[in-house]
């Protein structure tokens, strides 16, 4: 990954913490079937590995979770259009279709991190059971229901599952460590919401409070586990067990839009709009979906103006891993989820050839489609889960995403085109505290 100097408009706009949009140059249209991560090649097998672990668990899920009992413990969410926000964002007639992909519908966790977290908590499960003689290598989903039986959760619960978060991963990591029976801990930064501090701390799992930040918190969480040989950190910074359970989202994304009618081809691209914090989610994601979908896939991801933590390394490249700090930006947003100072090096590294760009989005702005979303579908989400939503208007009304897409031949095929934003969490917002967005929306309004 090499460093890619940012427009001066664009180098301006993030030092000013103004809303801005940076297309990726790096970015090529076909990529080798295996790409280069954290010292790994990784490809559409590992993302495929990753969803048949999920099927495998499938039936203990379903077993330790009634929420998972309707779908046979599948989790995933549905792709749903949304026509009704056509005008709220600013995409006009004739520039495609929007839908949206509601992770924030997410079972379990709540949010995109159900993902993520669950594939890596079920990863050392199984591994652990494997060495221990509880599953064969070859076990089938029924065998997976014997890591419910007293011998697996007395080996698991002489082990402990740690994890540094600012709410959503740390509520998917706990919640599913301790239903398996492992301890967990979640380091939690400041900017950790309370009331996701208290459902962890519901379901028996130890909260440490951390003064600092996201960074912080991480770090802190990392030494003390890696003093414990039972320890078991997940590391949102460096795992690539979490970016590939992400990635296994992109096989059932690519059912969904199947299922719907939807082309993606040279005449019928699809644009994806991801929130992004650290960047393990929407990396993988986006990964997966250039592996199964191909260039006519384009992926943006979204970051507060106060945190483009992913864009910033972006433009640094290898050898740099660059703070918002640095650009003398505060990393304060209430989209609590994206509020990461330093951008995971493996996630930057991988996007490299694949990422067609990121924007930034103000705090107001979030609020404000946070209601549109809402009066529009009915849908509640999170703050962090409407920075998306910015994406079309971005591609289709400003003058540098006018120019990129009729730079790429894309101009000439919106109307055929398909928008998705992915929601990222909302599910379990307290009543009180979703009415409080929704206050702060309409008055900015």
């Amino acid at each position: 990954m090499n460093a890619t100097p940012a427009p001066a408009g664009v180098a301006a706009l993030l030092r000013r913490a103004e809303p801005c949009l940076w297309l990726n140059p790096q970015r090529q249209a076909v990529v080798p079937a295996l790409l280069p991560v954290a010292g790994s090649r990784i490809g559409l097998a590992d993302t495929q590995a990753a969803a048949a672990r999920f099927e495998r668990f499938a039936p203990l899920l379903a077993r330790l979770f009634p929420e998972l009992q309707d779908t046979d413990g599948v989790i995933e969410s549905p792709l749903a259009p949304a026509p009704a926000l056509h005008a709220a964002l600013g995409l006009q007639a004739g520039q495609g279709r929007l839908w949206i992909k509601a992770d924030h519908l997410l079972p379990v966790a709540g949010s995109i991190k159900a993902r993520g977290g669950m594939h890596e908590v079920l990863e050392f499960a199984e591994r652990l059971a494997v060495q221990h003689g509880l599953i064969g290598v070859q076990a089938g989903p029924a065998d997976y229901l014997a890591l419910a039986d007293p011998a697996a959760r007395a080996l698991f619960a002489r082990h402990t599952v740690a994890v540094g978060s600012t709410g959503n991963l740390g509520l998917s990591i706990g919640v599913a460590a301790a239903a398996l029976g492992f301890a967990a801990a979640v380091h939690m930064s400041l900017e950790a919401k309370e009331w996701k501090k208290q459902r962890l701390r519901q379901r028996g799992v130890q909260v440490v409070e951390h003064a600092g930040d996201y960074e912080a918190a991480v770090a802190a969480g990392r030494a003390q586990a890696a003093q414990d040989p039972f320890s078991h950190f997940v590391d949102d910074e460096r795992s690539l067990s979490l970016l590939l359970g992400y990635s296994a989202a992109a096989l059932h994304l690519r059912q969904q839009l199947q299922g719907a009618g939807i082309a993606v081809d040279a005449t019928h691209p699809l644009f994806v709009y991801l929130p992004c914090g650290v960047g393990g989610a929407p990396a993988g994601i986006s990964f997966g979906l250039r592996q199964v979908l191909g260039p006519h896939v384009h992926c943006f991801f979204a970051e507060p103006v106060q945190s483009p933590c992913f864009l910033l390394q972006m433009l640094a490249g290898q050898g740099q891993h660059p703070s918002v700090y640095d650009w003398g930006l505060t990393n304060q947003t209430e989209a609590d989820g994206l509020a990461v100072p330093r951008a995971s090096l493996p996630a930057a590294e991988l996007m490299a050839p694949l990422l067609s760009g990121c924007f930034t989005v103000r705090d107001d702005t979030l609020f404000r489609q946070l209601v549109q979303v809402l009066e529009a579908t009915g849908e509640r989400i999170e703050p962090s889960a409407a920075a998306g939503f910015g994406g079309p208007a971005m591609l289709t009304q400003t003058e540098a995403g006018r120019a990129w897409l009729a730079a790429q031949g894309l101009q000439s095929h919106l109307a055929q085109a398909t928008h998705v934003v992915w929601t990222t969490g909302g599910l379990f917002v307290p009543p009180a505290e979703f009415e409080r967005f929704v206050q702060r929306g309409r008055a900015l309004a």
